[in-house]
Protein backbone atom coordinates (compact mmCIF):
# COMPACT_ATOMS: atom_id res chain seq x y z
CA UNK A 1 0.00 0.00 0.00
CA UNK A 2 2.86 2.45 1.01
CA UNK A 3 4.29 1.54 -2.26
CA UNK A 4 1.19 2.23 -4.41
CA UNK A 5 0.64 5.45 -2.33
CA UNK A 6 4.23 6.78 -3.40
CA UNK A 7 3.85 5.99 -7.02
CA UNK A 8 0.42 8.14 -7.01
CA UNK A 9 2.74 10.57 -5.53
CA UNK A 10 5.39 10.77 -8.29
CA UNK A 11 2.62 10.24 -10.85
CA UNK A 12 0.61 13.73 -9.68
CA UNK A 13 4.05 15.63 -8.80
CA UNK A 14 5.52 14.35 -12.31
CA UNK A 15 2.41 15.30 -14.50
CA UNK A 16 1.66 18.42 -13.05
CA UNK A 17 5.85 19.20 -14.10
CA UNK A 18 4.91 17.77 -17.54
CA UNK A 19 1.97 20.17 -17.99
CA UNK A 20 3.92 23.23 -16.89
CA UNK A 21 6.81 22.67 -19.23
CA UNK A 22 6.73 25.26 -22.16
CA UNK A 23 9.29 24.42 -25.02
CA UNK A 24 10.13 26.56 -27.35
CA UNK A 25 12.51 26.36 -30.43
CA UNK A 26 14.46 28.73 -31.73
CA UNK A 27 17.33 30.01 -34.10
CA UNK A 28 20.46 32.10 -33.40
CA UNK A 29 23.86 33.23 -35.17
CA UNK A 30 26.68 35.91 -33.48
CA UNK A 31 29.99 35.92 -33.78
CA UNK A 32 32.99 34.51 -32.13
CA UNK A 33 36.37 35.22 -30.85
CA UNK A 34 38.35 32.29 -30.87
CA UNK A 35 41.58 31.48 -29.54
CA UNK A 36 43.64 28.62 -28.04
CA UNK A 37 45.66 28.04 -24.54
CA UNK A 38 47.61 26.29 -23.14
CA UNK A 39 51.34 25.49 -22.57
CA UNK A 40 51.61 24.51 -26.41
CA UNK A 41 50.68 27.37 -27.89
CA UNK A 42 52.89 30.17 -28.88
CA UNK A 43 52.36 33.47 -29.76
CA UNK A 44 49.03 33.46 -32.06
CA UNK A 45 46.31 35.71 -32.30
CA UNK A 46 42.18 34.12 -31.91
CA UNK A 47 40.11 34.13 -35.05
CA UNK A 48 36.44 35.89 -35.14
CA UNK A 49 34.77 34.58 -37.04
CA UNK A 50 30.88 33.31 -36.99
CA UNK A 51 28.12 31.02 -35.32
CA UNK A 52 24.76 29.75 -36.60
CA UNK A 53 22.41 27.19 -35.28
CA UNK A 54 19.28 25.87 -33.13
CA UNK A 55 17.82 26.51 -29.80
CA UNK A 56 15.27 24.23 -28.26
CA UNK A 57 14.19 25.89 -24.26
CA UNK A 58 12.76 23.60 -22.01
CA UNK A 59 10.89 25.15 -19.37
CA UNK A 60 11.05 22.48 -16.26
CA UNK A 61 9.94 25.34 -13.60
CA UNK A 62 9.36 29.02 -13.77
CA UNK A 63 12.99 29.23 -12.68
CA UNK A 64 14.89 26.51 -14.43
CA UNK A 65 14.58 25.56 -17.84
CA UNK A 66 17.04 23.00 -20.05
CA UNK A 67 18.71 24.82 -23.20
CA UNK A 68 20.21 22.18 -25.47
CA UNK A 69 21.24 23.46 -28.91
CA UNK A 70 23.21 22.80 -32.13
CA UNK A 71 25.56 25.11 -33.51
CA UNK A 72 28.26 25.05 -36.52
CA UNK A 73 31.08 27.05 -34.85
CA UNK A 74 34.15 28.75 -36.90
CA UNK A 75 36.97 28.49 -34.58
CA UNK A 76 40.66 28.45 -34.86
CA UNK A 77 43.65 31.24 -34.77
CA UNK A 78 46.22 33.53 -36.79
CA UNK A 79 49.73 33.89 -36.55
CA UNK A 80 51.00 36.34 -39.39
CA UNK A 81 49.87 35.28 -42.67
CA UNK A 82 48.60 31.79 -41.35
CA UNK A 83 45.49 31.02 -39.78
CA UNK A 84 44.26 27.32 -38.38
CA UNK A 85 40.45 27.08 -38.78
CA UNK A 86 38.86 24.43 -36.89
CA UNK A 87 35.25 23.94 -37.42
CA UNK A 88 32.67 22.17 -35.12
CA UNK A 89 29.14 21.26 -35.11
CA UNK A 90 29.10 21.89 -31.12
CA UNK A 91 26.28 20.42 -28.77
CA UNK A 92 26.23 22.75 -26.06
CA UNK A 93 23.14 21.25 -22.90
CA UNK A 94 23.06 24.20 -20.50
CA UNK A 95 20.88 24.59 -17.37
CA UNK A 96 19.32 28.29 -17.25
CA UNK A 97 18.73 29.61 -14.37
CA UNK A 98 16.05 32.77 -14.69
CA UNK A 99 17.32 35.40 -11.99
CA UNK A 100 15.37 38.27 -13.09
CA UNK A 101 12.37 39.02 -15.58
CA UNK A 102 13.89 38.00 -19.11
CA UNK A 103 17.52 37.41 -17.46
CA UNK A 104 18.95 33.69 -17.07
CA UNK A 105 22.29 32.69 -16.46
CA UNK A 106 23.38 29.65 -18.12
CA UNK A 107 26.26 26.36 -17.36
CA UNK A 108 26.83 23.13 -18.54
CA UNK A 109 28.80 20.82 -20.54
CA UNK A 110 29.61 21.19 -24.12
CA UNK A 111 30.38 18.50 -27.03
CA UNK A 112 32.15 19.69 -30.40
CA UNK A 113 32.51 17.10 -33.51
CA UNK A 114 35.49 18.56 -35.57
CA UNK A 115 34.26 18.73 -39.23
CA UNK A 116 36.75 21.04 -40.41
CA UNK A 117 40.90 21.71 -39.84
CA UNK A 118 42.93 23.46 -42.32
CA UNK A 119 45.61 25.54 -42.13
CA UNK A 120 45.01 28.62 -44.76
CA UNK A 121 47.84 31.13 -45.85
CA UNK A 122 46.96 34.18 -47.32
CA UNK A 123 47.68 34.38 -51.00
CA UNK A 124 49.15 31.23 -51.13
CA UNK A 125 45.65 28.79 -50.85
CA UNK A 126 45.12 25.34 -48.61
CA UNK A 127 48.32 24.41 -46.50
CA UNK A 128 46.68 21.25 -45.41
CA UNK A 129 45.33 20.08 -42.16
CA UNK A 130 46.59 19.40 -38.99
CA UNK A 131 44.74 16.26 -37.69
CA UNK A 132 42.65 17.86 -34.75
CA UNK A 133 41.37 15.39 -32.48
CA UNK A 134 37.52 15.24 -33.89
CA UNK A 135 35.86 15.37 -30.74
CA UNK A 136 36.33 18.49 -28.26
CA UNK A 137 34.70 18.52 -24.51
CA UNK A 138 34.05 21.64 -23.04
CA UNK A 139 32.11 23.77 -20.23
CA UNK A 140 30.03 26.39 -21.19
CA UNK A 141 29.42 29.76 -18.92
CA UNK A 142 27.18 32.86 -19.98
CA UNK A 143 23.71 34.59 -19.77
CA UNK A 144 20.58 35.39 -22.03
CA UNK A 145 18.21 37.84 -21.95
CA UNK A 146 14.89 37.24 -23.72
CA UNK A 147 12.63 39.79 -24.55
CA UNK A 148 8.57 38.66 -24.81
CA UNK A 149 8.63 39.19 -28.58
CA UNK A 150 10.74 36.61 -28.62
CA UNK A 151 14.27 38.18 -29.62
CA UNK A 152 16.73 37.14 -27.39
CA UNK A 153 20.63 38.14 -26.96
CA UNK A 154 23.30 35.69 -25.47
CA UNK A 155 26.88 36.25 -24.31
CA UNK A 156 29.06 33.16 -23.19
CA UNK A 157 32.46 31.67 -22.64
CA UNK A 158 33.53 28.26 -23.84
CA UNK A 159 36.62 26.57 -21.77
CA UNK A 160 37.72 23.55 -23.93
CA UNK A 161 38.52 20.57 -21.41
CA UNK A 162 40.40 18.33 -23.60
CA UNK A 163 43.55 18.47 -25.93
CA UNK A 164 42.56 19.27 -29.56
CA UNK A 165 45.87 17.93 -31.03
CA UNK A 166 46.90 14.67 -29.76
CA UNK A 167 50.19 15.09 -27.77
CA UNK A 168 49.87 18.81 -27.16
CA UNK A 169 48.62 21.01 -24.74
CA UNK A 170 46.04 23.12 -26.60
CA UNK A 171 42.78 23.67 -25.70
CA UNK A 172 39.84 25.89 -27.17
CA UNK A 173 38.87 29.01 -25.64
CA UNK A 174 35.74 30.54 -27.33
CA UNK A 175 33.49 33.78 -26.79
CA UNK A 176 30.58 34.21 -28.75
CA UNK A 177 27.84 37.31 -28.70
CA UNK A 178 24.68 35.88 -30.06
CA UNK A 179 21.42 37.22 -31.24
CA UNK A 180 18.33 34.98 -31.62
CA UNK A 181 15.14 34.34 -31.84
CA UNK A 182 12.13 31.85 -30.37
CA UNK A 183 9.65 30.78 -32.40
Amino acid sequence: MKKLFLLTIVAVLGISTVTAQEVKFGAKAGVNFANLTGDDIGDVDGRTSIHIGAVVNIGISEKFAVQPELIYSAQGVTSGDITAKLDYINLPILADFAVAKGFSLQAGPQIGFNINDKIESDGEGDGGSFDAESIDFGAALGAQYAMESGLFFQARYNLGLSEIVEDADAKNSVLSLSVGFFF
